[in-house]
């Protein structure tokens, strides 16, 4: 199949799934239009849960194995549209529709490139294709629940939006919930231990606090307060303020350094929800990171979460499409960056596969 039929047929897919709603662990009915494509291709393919997967044909378990990700799932749309979510339309060479550019195009790429090379013999390495569910919600039934299913991977590309430049790195997550304990009182008599004054204090000390390692590529850790709440009642002083706080972590900490550097320093009680979404990153010199270079592409540092945090390998972030239109408004992708998006990822794994041979 050449790439003008894997360009069109990419294109059709992304409209179906545009029109399938598909909210994270809702995903049942995009999962089947993945099963569907591959079977008009004649792939073999396996599904856990809204997971779908597949290896190229000519599968040989000594040669390395590169895993080709993205995701299937969206957020919800927000009350800011103003047009159908799920109405697939092309204005002026824009497709528009819900996870069109999150990571809709991303997806479709990627199954047109895997299905490109899929019974091509004497690669170099074998590939393995995972349409992954729940990646917006970091849900337990997404990538991280079929990596066991999979052969150890040497490396990976997942595709989110980056404009088909290199993300190199990328920031993990770990969230917080803080608690600022006060005594509760009626409004009306005098009060010394009022947790919301105390807040102000502690938010300042957020506000202020920075951590002294500041990565070349993603640079500093980004810390930031994003919710609160407190009280009942007008005539009640609460016994308690809690607050919501998002850490952004580079690749200098890992999750667990940066969750005891705040537990032993903040002035208030911190819990992390989770330590397992670390930074993730592959090295420059990396045979994959070369062939992109070679092409003309740029390297930068994600300051967004992706499937990169379930990997243990080296992964790099790629994908048509500009991340800031993600989540907003009217979101949409340009159906030539689909295209553009195709042609350098056949292009990038056919130089790392003359790169591998030499090596």
């Amino acid at each position: 199949m050449d790439n003008h039929q894997l360009h069109k047929k990419a294109l059709t897919l992304l409209q179906n799934l545009i029109a399938t709603p598909s909210f994270s662990s809702e995903e049942e009915q995009t999962a089947l239009l993945i099963e569907q494509w591959f079977l008009q291709h004649s792939i073999p393919f396996k599904r856990s849960k809204n997971n779908v997967w597949a290896f190229n044909k000519h599968e040989d378990p000594s040669k390395p194995y590169i895993l080709l990700n993205s995701h299937h799932d969206t957020v919800k749309p927000n009350s800011a549209y103003t047009k159908d979510p799920f109405l697939p339309h092309i204005e002026d060479g824009k497709l528009f529709g819900l996870g069109s550019n999150d990571a809709g195009g991303c997806l479709v790429a990627l199954l047109a490139t895997f299905t490109y090379f899929f019974d091509k013999e004497d690669l170099a390495y074998n590939l393995v294709m995972v349409a992954s569910a729940e990646e917006e919600s970091s849900g337990p039934n997404g990538l991280n629940s079929v990596l066991a299913e999979l052969p150890p991977l040497a490396v990976a590309i997942v595709g989110e939006p980056t404009q088909m430049q290199l993300a190199i790195a990328e920031k993990g997550l770990v969230v917080f919930d803080a608690k600022i304990s006060g005594t509760p009182s009626h409004a009306a008599h005098p009060n010394d231990d009022n947790c919301i004054y105390k807040c102000i204090e502690v938010l300042d000390w957020f506000r202020n606090f920075s951590f002294p390692k500041v990565s070349e590529v993603l640079g500093a850790v980004k810390l930031t307060v994003t919710q609160i709440h407190a009280g009942s009642q007008h005539n009640v002083v609460p016994a308690e303020v809690n607050l919501v706080v998002d850490v952004r972590v580079n690749d200098c900490y890992t999750n667990h350094e940066i969750a005891q550097i705040l537990e032993e320093q903040a002035p208030c009680q911190l819990k992390a929800r989770s330590l397992r979404l670390n930074s993730s990153s592959i090295p420059e010199n990396h045979p994959l990171v070369q062939a992109g270079l070679a092409m003309g592409r740029t390297t930068y540092g994600s300051p967004t979460l992706s499937d990169q945090a379930a990997l243990s390998c080296h992964s790099l972030k790629m994908g048509p499409g500009d991340s800031t239109r993600s989540h907003s408004a009217d979101e949409y992708i340009y159906v030539e960056e689909i295209y553009e998006g195709i042609n350098l990822y056949i292009e990038l794994l056919e130089r790392v596969l003359l790169c591998t041979s030499k090596n």
